[in-house]
């Protein structure tokens, strides 16, 4: 779901990321004490001025990023309708599609390098506990940055499925998925082996905090 850092150069570019990771933190549980779904239309309308105002390439990449949440969406929305609850459902829907979208604004305007300089200086404190967090870090830049890849394998691995079957791909490539990303990690590490383990840069960072 996270996308990539965005190459067009917006406003929230050249804010910290502290601040915007900060400030999705609160949103988000903000968002989430919001019951009424006609009061959710604020915090929606909310994030769509903050794409409008990074631009027309910014807001059709997070529009792209948020199509594989239209099914859960669908779902939710048909399962509240039939127990006729459906007020909740649009509350819960528009807390998911709210939140998952800012957070793909911060990170597509986010360089990784500074989520992780964030992130290492939050939990400089479990330093004196023995913690490594510079490999924190590193596990994280690693998950952000293999995220699109796995996602994009699934697609690859769906439209085998449609080539290969009449039938609509489901559960039957969840196996496949899996081994893929456990074929992926086990690659990285046998290159992080046999490079003598994490890059000294992260290190460094985790060192000096920077």
């Amino acid at each position: 779901m996270l996308a990539l850092t965005s190459p067009v150069d917006t406003v929230f570019h050249r804010l910290p990321a502290a601040l915007k990771l900060l400030v999705m933190a609160g949103f988000t549980v903000a968002v989430f004490r919001v019951e009424r779904p006609a009061v959710m239309l604020i915090p929606l309308a909310i994030v769509a001025a903050a794409y409008a105002i990074a631009g027309r390439a910014v807001l059709r990449q997070g529009a792209r990023a948020l199509r594989p949440l239209w099914p859960f969406v669908a779902v939710i929305l048909l399962w509240h309708g039939a127990t006729r609850d459906l007020a909740t459902g649009l509350a819960l829907t528009g807390r998911i599609l709210s939140a998952v979208a800012l957070a793909n604004l911060v990170t597509m305007t986010t360089r990784l390098d500074e989520m992780i300089g964030v992130v290492n200086g939050a939990l400089r404190p479990l330093e004196r506990l023995g913690v490594r967090t510079g490999a924190v870090g590193f596990a994280i830049a690693l998950v952000i940055r293999f995220t699109p890849v796995l996602i994009e394998k699934g697609r690859a691995l769906a439209e085998a499925w449609r080539a290969r079957s009449p039938r609509r791909p489901g559960w039957n490539i969840v196996i496949p998925v899996t081994l893929a990303a456990l074929d992926d990690a086990e690659y990285v590490a046998e290159a992080l082996r046999a490079r003598g383990g994490l890059p000294a840069g992260a290190t460094e960072r985790n060192r000096h905090g920077t």
